[in-house]
């Protein structure tokens, strides 16, 4: 090492449990390298989630920590959780001393619960992303450790003072460059009930399809079912006269996105960042469990012209119909939310983390 250089930037990231959570760190991760490209960044990870294999494959190392999550679940899981919180604890603090981070990110979810604990009581710096409108139970917790908070929403500040600056939500670049939607007679369509799939979302448009079988000319479908439902799907999908591309998981989301002008979906930040960085208009369907954030996600978007939410107590085969044949007959409506989504975007979310990341950190020695 030269008189004049310096270790280079090392930071421990906490994405645990869903892609998600992942997808967001990565854009802020992919960000910083780009900037600091000697910078070092590790993942940390459960048996659990998918980050293991996400963050491997975007080229990243991965440390594995034994934490359970606390939500959901049955009481006996839920006690189970509980009582591996030490031996998390204790896993958090060991990475610690082995990688000595120069600071911590966490992006919500279980993991990040004793990572940035044990973080902030060694002094490590500490920033937390919160992509929902209201907080998950993890970031809500920790909000009292962290020394600053990235919010998507104006509305999410109130929920950690005055450490918190209005971020957006930050997406993979490849997503904020797709091209604008230009909706035409036919309704080609993406269904996503996130990395693991939504049997609701899955069993209602199983239903559905004698009563769209009429309009099945001009109806284009991409349906993601996650693993569970694939074959119970696919065998819907050749017993009607739709045709559809069904796959249990999609990597390849700017294709998606870039192939499609109405999205049925969850509710997720990330799902709902993505949808405004690309320009699509959804159809959404809040998941009502995890303290109903998503249902306030999708609200946000309805209220803004760029979504039509239906509750899960009053999704029904007949109700979906109606909606995505309103929408099939109603082009200039496509076009419109669409607009209003891409009007949503925040495409300098990452670089903005970023900045306050190396700000937290401060001057290199």
């Amino acid at each position: 090492m030269t008189e004049d250089s310096h270790p280079p930037l090392k930071v421990l990231v906490a994405a645990g449990g869903s892609g998600g959570h992942f997808y967001p760190a990565l854009a802020v991760v992919n960000e910083l390298v780009t900037r600091q490209p000697g910078a070092q960044v590790t993942f940390a990870a459960t048996r659990r989630g998918l980050e293991d294999k996400l963050a491997t494959q975007a080229g990243y190392p991965v440390e594995m920590v034994r934490v359970e999550p606390l939500r959901g679940g049955s009481i006996r899981r839920r006690i189970k959780s509980a009582a591996v919180l030490p031996v998390a604890a204790i896993d958090a603090w060991k990475l610690l001393s082995r990688y000595r981070p120069d600071i911590v990110m966490g992006v919500g979810g279980y993991l990040s619960g004793p990572l940035l604990a044990m973080a902030s009581l060694r002094r490590i710096p500490t920033l937390l992303v919160e992509p929902n409108v209201t907080p998950g139970l993890a970031n809500q917790w920790l909000a009292r450790f962290a020394d600053a908070a990235a919010v998507a929403w104006e509305e999410t500040a109130e929920y950690f003072g005055d450490k918190a600056f209005l971020s957006g939500n930050p997406v993979r670049a490849e997503i904020t460059r797709v091209p604008d939607a230009e909706p035409g007679e036919d309704l080609p369509m993406l269904l996503l009930g996130g990395s693991q799939g939504a049997r609701a979302l899955n069993e209602t448009m199983v239903a559905a399809l004698p009563l769209l079988e009429p309009f099945a000319e001009r109806l284009r479908i991409t349906h993601q079912t996650g693993p569970a439902d694939l074959e119970m799907v696919r065998a819907a999908y050749q017993d009607s006269s739709i045709t559809a591309r069904v796959e249990p998981y999609l990597e390849a989301m700017a294709s998606e996105y870039s192939a499609c002008d109405l999205v049925i979906c969850r509710a997720g930040a990330t799902t709902c960042a993505e949808l405004t960085a690309a320009g699509r208009a959804a159809l959404m369907v809040p998941l009502p469990a995890a303290g109903g954030h998503q249902r306030h996600n999708a609200k946000a978007l309805e209220r803004a012209g760029a979504a039509i939410v239906i509750d899960q107590e009053e999704l029904s085969p007949e109700r979906l119909t109606r909606t995505l044949l309103a929408l099939l007959e109603s082009p200039r409506q496509r076009a419109e939310m669409a607009r209003s989504a891409r009007a949503l975007a925040q495409p300098e979310a990452a670089g903005i983390i970023v900045d306050k990341l190396l700000e937290l950190v401060g001057p290199s020695p």
